[in-house]
């Protein structure tokens, strides 16, 4: 006798739309919901599309690790290939495992700690530009900096007088992606101002990312540690090299994706901690015992523990990439529910990374959970910031790096505060950005904070 198989529950839809108003007007209020009213595995319908939410760990680790095979990146992750191209967060199968095997040296720990002076020294000179009193959009200032250290450690060369443009084209992709053309795809080919402004803004990052490696080509055989070096001299198995798309495609995937996530984990960080000065006042504490008035340096990063649990309580509140997602291959079980081959698959960060079977008190911002090793003693995908399983961020490594020693570098000579009525709204796009920026106040860092010794962190308010 044949049973029926099992769909999970979900949330009633509109008749044509299921969902969508509510993913696109309320996210974050909608997936929490339908965890807490639905479970682990929730059945939601967007347009045509069937997508079904994941929220636990174990399940999670089915679908990017254990069973990985069995998927495919999603409709909407495919979709980036518009600005992307087929670099490593788009491609497939044997082009990806290219791909990354020609890049994987690029990012081995023994190099990637080359560009620790780097990231330092152009935080320092960023804070150059700061002075005591200004109100800045931190968030702007973080993805400058950000988009700086990565054209200097990707591409060999300052974005100086290119920021802006590039910044520009980042932003027209982030508003185009966060609309409804990822999950009504058809309105794409047609001439509306949205589709022609990103087109435009496709022709302009085309030119800059050609014209920087043919310069790197015209040069002669690279022999630098920087990123497009490497790739240029990369050789596969059967003795060929990328070709300039595939060297476009790469870059440009790893340079605004890199510099973009890394840029919202900072500003994410800045902003909790003027939220909860004792957090500051022993972060803070924590740099100066450490730093003795120098810049941070490779060596530094095992002892500035606490500005690393800073980050990735940040990044566990504030996911920069909110949500990784999946389409299956074939008819398979996800939690004990029937899944179609064909189906949308969310693993959603903000919902796992904020459940309280997982984090006491997961609302609250409080950098010491991490103390004893919480990754450890948590499920494995409980907390998945860079996504886990053979398509991991491959930049994870150089990403906490360059977060660590920018903020400690930071906190050297400032403390921020959140500029009088600033409210931060979010933009749930690609990657969860500010929807207002991030304003905040600089101040200098009073003689007593700079001198005071560790502070045990008592329990801080709830994250609003």
């Amino acid at each position: 006798m044949n049973t029926k198989p099992r769909i999970p529950p979900g949330p009633k839809g509109r008749l044509l739309l299921g969902n969508l108003r509510e993913i696109l007007h309320e996210p974050f209020d909608f997936l929490i919901r339908c965890r807490r009213d639905h479970g682990d595995v929730v059945r939601v319908r967007v347009g045509p599309l069937v997508v079904y939410l994941v929220n636990h760990p174990d399940a999670i680790e089915q679908v990017l690790r254990r069973d990985h095979r069995n998927f495919i990146k999603d409709r909407g992750t495919r979709m980036l290939s518009a600005l992307l191209g087929q670099g490593f967060l788009t491609s497939e199968g044997e082009v990806w495992r290219r791909q990354r095997r020609l890049a994987q040296p690029a990012f081995q720990l023994d190099q990637i700690q080359k560009y620790g002076a780097v990231m330092a020294g152009c935080a320092e000179r960023m804070l150059l530009d700061w002075q005591p009193g200004q109100t800045r959009d931190i968030h702007a200032d973080m993805a400058n900096l950000t988009m700086e250290i990565a054209a200097q450690t990707f591409l060999g060369a300052s974005m100086t007088g290119q920021a802006d443009r590039v910044s520009h084209v980042l932003d027209v992709g982030m508003r185009y992606f966060a609309g409804p053309v990822v999950w009504l795809p058809w309105p794409r080919w047609l001439p509306t101002p949205s589709n022609r402004r990103f087109r435009r803004a496709r022709r302009e990052l085309d030119a800059i990312m050609y014209a920087t490696i043919a310069r790197r080509r015209a040069a002669g055989e690279p022999a630098g540690d920087d990123l497009l070096s490497r790739l240029l001299a990369a050789r596969d198995e059967d003795g060929s090299r990328m070709t300039d798309e595939q060297l476009r495609d790469e870059l440009v995937t790893l340079f605004l994706a890199g510099h973009e996530t890394t840029a919202l984990a900072l500003s994410y960080s800045l902003y909790l901690l003027a939220l909860h000065p004792d957090a500051l006042a022993r972060l803070a504490a924590e740099v100066d015992d450490v730093l003795q008035g120098r810049l941070p340096a490779n060596a530094d990063v095992p002892r500035l523990r606490y500005t690393e649990w800073v980050i990735k309580e940040a990044m566990r509140l504030y996911p920069p990439a909110p949500s990784i997602g999946r389409e299956a291959l074939c008819d398979c079980e996800i939690g004990g529910y029937h899944v179609r081959k064909g189906t949308q698959i969310a693993l959603v960060q903000w919902v796992v990374q904020r459940d309280p079977r997982w984090f006491d008190d997961p609302e609250c911002f409080r950098p010491e959970r991490w103390d004893n090793d919480l990754a450890r003693r948590i499920p494995r995908c409980a907390y998945f910031p860079f996504g886990d399983g053979p398509r991991i961020c491959i930049g994870n490594q150089f990403a906490m790096l360059e977060a660590v020693l920018v903020l400690a570098t930071v906190m050297q000579r400032y403390e921020l505060a959140l500029a009088p009525g600033f409210t931060l709204e979010l933009f749930p796009s690609v990657t969860l950005r500010p929807k207002h920026g991030v304003s905040m106040v600089v101040r200098e860092r009073l003689a007593s904070t700079r001198n005071s010794e560790a502070l045990t962190l008592p329990r801080t308010a709830a994250v609003t």
